[in-house]
């Protein structure tokens, strides 16, 4: 019986109604719930704590749309007043031309974007009329250069990490941009294809690590191994 966290068991897959940790001092974050002093896994996932409160990232899955995410699509179709994207989710998401960070003419919306361009943008709104996206912050839009690959999109938590350290280590290492979309879709550019291919070979490592303890040293290694 588990009484409290241990770096062991702070990142180990759990099945639903396991018992990840007991004690007052810890909450249900997602993907858990509380019975009594226990947290009890609710799906099938690697468990995490931060802060004594604990959930479950799922390992498995479609991708869920949630507000603030960032994503990577493609264009399906160009309307009068925006384009059409897929994300990889049951219905298309609309980029409005007012969320363009420049004036556009609405006769020349294909100078801005065509079918078959991918792009990287952020979810600003949902509603039940649909997913909204935006491009005014800095780095989103058509993407013209580097390369785009694709992982499970629960996945994207463990190849971000905490604050964002993984993909650090992985940018830092590689000297590539990064843009990681929520919905499982990542662009890599780099100044030469051979570092482009270094960063997609790293995030596949997380990928199919993401379910070790210590994961971060483990990446730190195989990176130094690996390098050119």
């Amino acid at each position: 019986m588990i009484s409290k966290m241990t770096e062991e068991n702070k990142r180990k897959i759990v099945i639903p109604g396991e018992t990840i940790v007991e004690g007052d001092g810890y909450l249900p974050g997602e993907g858990t719930e509380k019975r009594g002093n226990k947290i009890v896994a609710q799906r099938f996932g690697l468990s995490e704590e931060s802060d004594n409160l604990v959930k479950v990232i799922a390992i498995s899955g479609p991708y869920i749309p949630r507000r603030g995410n960032t994503v990577v699509g493609k264009v399906v179709n160009v309307l009068a007043n925006g384009w059409l994207i897929d994300v990889g989710y049951a219905e298309n998401a609309f980029l409005s031309l007012m969320e363009v960070p420049r004036f556009v003419n609405k006769d020349a919306l294909e100078e801005v974007m065509e079918i078959g361009d991918m792009m990287a943008g952020k979810i600003w709104n949902i509603s039940k009329r649909g997913i909204d996206l935006s491009i005014k912050q800095r780095g989103f839009g058509r993407i013209s250069q580097g390369i785009i690959m694709k992982v499970n999109p629960n996945k994207v938590p463990r190849i971000i990490g905490k604050e964002g350290s993984m993909i650090k280590l992985i940018k830092d290492e590689t000297h590539c941009e990064i843009t990681v979309g929520q919905n499982g879709f990542i662009w890599i550019n780099g100044e030469n294809v051979e570092d482009e291919i270094f960063a997609r070979r790293a995030i596949d490592f997380v990928s199919d690590k993401s379910y070790i303890h210590g994961l971060t040293e483990v990446l730190t290694k195989w990176l130094s191994e690996n390098k050119k």
